[in-house]
């Protein structure tokens, strides 16, 4: 099965390991606060993602220095389950974000966790991960970030909006809340910034392919709206020709507008300055369209 948009960006933000153990820390918060379940008396963290599901065990053990209690086999299909139960766990876990299992009713982003510029990109890869997600952008432009924590998504709002410089939009969805983004730009320069810059090149590539057949759109109707004017105009002057030789009008016109007339005769379907060019001698456009002009206006002036 292809593997999807999403699933391909988030392969490659996993491609990349934080460094160092406060970048580790912050990317296990973002996965935290975003993931399925994250509460005193356990963590559920599920995913799709291999390549995610790879890389957690090492984040987890380089920012708490242990292992989940239970963990799925990469080889299993479906979605994979990650948990870890044991209170000792716990409150390793929740110490080093500055939580107290007593009063842990409303979650939120601890700011000396993401205090330096490396741990905010590093929270927010982790946030992307856990509970964030991109559609194809062949069926449109949408980057969300999902959490259950309405505190953890207007302080993750107010740290996009420091470090991207443009403000996330916020919606309810059930019982959570979801920042999203709905513009091409802003989307390829977040996938950038999270480190999926070739995710980032295709919603690029995406907005220009779409931007480039608008343009040959515009351009087919343009060109079908100036072939029906020009038939249309044609067609008007055949039969004002017709009227004026019914009317045994046509050989007393003036030589300039019969020879126009018998040109045209000749050639139903040619543009003017195709009949331009066939006069001897040739005259501009714009002469030949004023002589039709004429043409048709004295068709009216017989048919009264």
């Amino acid at each position: 099965m292809a593997q999807s948009f999403s699933a391909a960006a988030k392969a490659e933000v996993c491609r990349a390991m934080p460094q160092k153990s406060c970048c580790a820390l912050a990317e296990c918060f973002g996965i935290l606060l975003y993931c399925n379940s994250f509460q005193p008396e356990g963590i559920r963290i599920i995913t799709e993602s291999r390549e995610f599901a790879c890389i957690l065990p090492k984040l987890f053990k380089k920012a708490f220095c242990l292992s989940f209690d239970s963990f799925p086999s990469l080889e299993a299909p479906g979605k994979l389950v990650f948990q870890i139960r044991e209170p000792d766990k716990m409150n390793r876990i929740l110490d080093a974000f500055g939580f107290d299992a007593r009063d842990l009713l409303a979650l939120h982003v601890n700011l000396p966790v993401v205090e330096e510029d490396c741990c905010k990109t590093a929270f927010l890869r982790g946030a992307f991960l856990a509970g964030g997600s991109v559609t194809d952008p062949g069926k449109g432009y949408h980057m969300e970030f999902a959490t259950t924590h309405q505190s953890v998504a207007r302080e993750t709002d107010a740290l996009i909006r420091e470090v991207m410089a443009f403000p996330p939009k916020m919606a309810r969805r059930g019982g959570g809340q979801v920042l999203y983004l709905k513009q091409s730009e802003q989307i390829s320069d977040f996938l950038t910034y999270l480190g999926a810059p070739l995710a980032a090149m295709g919603i690029m590539e995406a907005r220009l392919e779409k931007e480039l057949n608008n343009k040959v759109n515009r351009r087919c109707n343009c060109d079908d709206a100036n072939i029906s004017k020009v038939v249309e105009a044609a067609q008007e002057q055949m039969a004002a020709i017709r009227i004026l030789k019914e009317a045994g009008m046509l050989e007393k016109l003036p030589p300039k507008l019969l020879q126009a007339a018998l040109v045209r005769q000749e050639n139903p379907s040619a543009s003017l300055s195709e009949l331009a060019a066939m006069v001897e001698p040739p005259i501009t456009k714009p002469a030949m369209n004023s002589r039709m002009k004429k043409l048709v206006l004295l068709a009216k002036e017989t048919a009264k």
